[in-house]
């Protein structure tokens, strides 16, 4: 896996995809929320590709793994985010679930990835 580029792996395109959600979803937050949630999530969205990325370059896969749990953590962090953003109703409904549903295929992919690196 190291000889690919990391943009080459679909759970990064995915990743990826759900970071420009965010950023798009977050545009329209109360400018109040800049420093608060509107910050909090984009950090978090950025992390889950940003250490899809930089595990993909680790030599060992217990490394990758490692950046792969990193990952997940900041994924399950944003899924919580899209919940908290829909009851101050600065989302609607219909973009937390498909929010969610995007975060939630990169979680099974993810998953199945750092499955496929312990065999």
């Amino acid at each position: 896996m190291s000889a690919e580029k990391f943009q080459d792996l679909n759970v990064w395109k995915k990743a990826h995809e759900l970071v420009k959600l965010t950023y798009a979803l977050t545009e329209k937050f109360p400018q109040k929320e800049i420093f608060g949630l509107t910050s909090q999530m984009r950090r978090a969205a950025v992390s889950v590709a940003a250490n899809i990325a930089e595990g993909s370059k680790r030599t060992s896969n217990k490394d990758r793994i490692h950046f792969h749990t990193i990952s997940a953590g900041s994924l399950e962090e944003l899924k919580y985010f899209f919940i908290l953003s829909c009851d101050l109703n600065f989302i609607s409904e219909t973009e937390r679930e498909s929010a969610l549903e995007i975060a939630r295929h990169t979680s099974v992919m993810l998953y199945k990835l750092s499955e496929t690196l312990k065999a």
